[in-house]
């Protein structure tokens, strides 16, 4: 079986990852190599100046240097692991983005899945929320059948939470037995949303108050005390009472929650707040999980992970303490919605994003000379 590849630039605006993955869009095979590709400062430059945009002709340049910076990653990766290009059936092109505001019907990531298709000489699947949103859906999140798919043996009641620059769980609740429910695994229900700010807000502080692009291992958060009239205040938001499904934008919380706090207090309440936001999700959950499992950047901030066990009352655990690779989940999850895409399989369900139904999404971009992505 050739290999899907896929590839995820996230809000934290770091770089790009870039996976392997073996998979015939139901069950994950196996997994290969991943490697993360930092962005120059000139293109991540490029992309904060458009965040919030939405305007193609202000998008363009931005959008070029994005597929640029992907297809060189892609190249770099498939050199460095020995992969050949016809050994790689699809490239899932999640593209970055800049703009997403459900309740107006709006998402934009740019990136030119074409353009990247031909630099690569590969088959791209990409605009994965489109379709998703066209149907009445939130158009995140996107990774929960992916999620599942991992989980496979895993017990359940189960949360898997990523935190990325926004924070969002897919909870997979007791499994229904195919002989009572009569539906395949994919299309048992599941439950995915937004719960709040994650990495985000701590960066941006971090970056504001010490030049840092993060707390690195939640540091100063350690060293800081919690306002608990602002943790309160912000707890009191009316998004936390907002019923699933539901999704962000990147800057939809505000930096100014932490405004007047020294740089320690400010870490440590917008840690806090990430942590109770997070925690507040679990009313939304029918039976609580049993476990939670943590990917993304903010499984390395050790403070946040503590705050959250104290929070959530379960075991809470870095996504390794099950084998998986919790920095290359994301792009892998990429690779496997593609191949879903080539073989018409849903990417998002009514309990993952509201979608009216369970919607394939994604557009392919055959390589030029290509198939059209149809042979694996």
């Amino acid at each position: 079986m050739r290999w899907a590849i896929g590839t995820m630039s996230g809000t934290s605006l770091d770089g790009i990852d870039v996976a392997a993955l073996r998979t015939d869009g139901q069950r994950v095979l196996g997994s290969g190599a991943s490697a993360t590709y930092p962005y120059d400062p000139a293109v991540r430059e490029a992309i904060r100046a458009v965040l919030g945009e939405t305007d193609p002709d202000r998008l363009a340049a931005a959008e070029a240097a994005v597929t640029v910076a992907h297809a060189r990653a892609v190249t770099a990766f498939l050199a460095e692991h020995a992969i050949a290009p016809a050994d790689v059936a699809v490239v899932g092109f999640h593209g970055h983005t800049v703009h997403h505001d459900p309740d107006a019907g709006q998402t934009v990531q740019i990136g030119d899945g074409a353009a990247l298709a031909a630099a690569l000489g590969i088959d791209v699947v990409y605009d994965f929320r489109t379709a998703d949103m066209r149907a009445g859906g939130q158009g995140a999140p996107l990774v929960p059948v992916f999620h599942d798919a991992l989980a496979s043996g895993l017990e359940r009641p189960l949360a898997i939470l990523n935190i990325g620059g926004v924070a969002n769980v897919t909870y997979l609740g007791p499994q229904a037995h195919p002989g009572q429910s009569g539906a395949p695994a994919e299309e048992l229900p599941m439950l995915a949303f937004d719960t709040g700010p994650g990495n985000a807000l701590i960066d941006d502080w971090m970056r504001r108050h010490t030049g840092s692009s993060l707390d690195a291992g939640g540091a100063m958060a350690a060293g800081g005390s919690v306002d608990a009239a602002r943790l309160d205040a912000f707890l009191a938001l009316d998004w936390f009472r907002r019923p699933p499904p539901k999704s962000l934008d990147r800057n939809s919380f505000p930096l100014s929650l932490a405004d007047g706090l020294s740089p320690a207090d400010g870490a440590a309440t917008l840690t806090e707040m990430t942590a109770a936001a997070i925690s507040a999700a679990v009313r939304h959950m029918a039976v609580p999980p049993r476990r939670w499992l943590v990917c993304g950047g903010g499984r390395h901030n050790r403070s946040l992970m503590e705050r959250l066990r104290r929070r959530l009352q379960a075991p809470v655990a870095p996504v390794e303490a099950v084998g998986w690779d919790g920095d290359a989940l994301e792009a892998q999850a990429f690779a496997f919605l593609a191949v879903r895409r080539l073989r018409g399989l849903a990417i998002t369900t009514p309990g993952t994003t509201g979608a009216a139904r369970p919607m394939p999404g994604g557009r392919i971009a055959p390589a030029p000379g290509g198939t059209g992505g149809l042979a694996l």
